[in-house]
């Protein structure tokens, strides 16, 4: 049975946000095919804003169930920084799993042959208020060693997203949410996002559907 190949799917953040006058649409999305003990892990997440794709990246990572950690596998790969700006490679080194108290917990470590260095924690949590509506907060937050202009990236803290979002799971493999969400950029990202003529800080409405198969 441990040797028996699996897979799964799951587009966690299907939605679109608004602020009022402007609109964009947010993917997150991850799947596995493996065994219990051996899995390739895919991962991709990005915006979508006037026909132009931003902080877009694609993954592709082996996965392997860490001893004594019961919850936690470490997970080694690549990243693919695939949107509308210059493409960019980095490998990548991280863990993922159930922190204690049932939290979503996954830190990655990323590096380049330009000689750049970047990490990214992501964290949520399902808040159950009755056994079908679902509560969880998220938090996404980049930092990089290297500034990199042409993908207007600073150095050190870049970008937070974070949300908090209200799901209805009318079946276990899909569920309408509605919810609100909060981008912000910092340091020298947040300069390059003001020279683009773009916004630092923002809140949206969003609303959207989680499905998985």
């Amino acid at each position: 049975m441990d040797n028996t190949i699996m897979w799964h799917v799951l587009c966690n953040q299907c939605e679109g946000r608004t602020n009022g006058p402007d609109n964009e649409f947010r993917w997150d999305g991850q799947g596995w095919i493996g065994t219990d003990m051996n899995k390739i892990w895919f991962k991709s997440e990005g915006f979508v804003e006037n026909g132009k794709a931003t902080d877009g990246d694609t993954e592709a990572l082996y996965d392997r169930p860490i001893p004594l950690l019961r919850y936690f596998d470490a997970q080694a790969g690549v990243r693919y920084d695939l949107d509308s700006g210059p493409g960019r490679t980095w490998g990548a080194i991280g863990v993922q799993g159930l922190a204690p108290y049932f939290f979503d917990f996954e830190p990655t470590f990323y590096f380049s042959d330009r000689g750049r260095v970047a990490g990214r924690l992501m964290a949520s949590y399902d808040l159950l208020i009755t056994t079908r509506l679902l509560l969880q907060p998220e938090i996404d937050i980049n930092f990089y060693s290297k500034r990199d202009p042409s993908r207007a990236i600073g150095s050190g803290l870049s970008d937070l997203d974070t949300g908090l979002r209200l799901r209805y799971e009318i079946s276990r493999k899909f569920a309408p949410y509605i919810g609100v969400a909060y981008t912000g950029k910092f340091g020298e990202s947040a300069d390059f996002t003001r020279a683009e003529g773009g916004i630092v800080n923002e809140v949206r409405f969003i609303f959207g559907i989680r499905l998985w198969y």
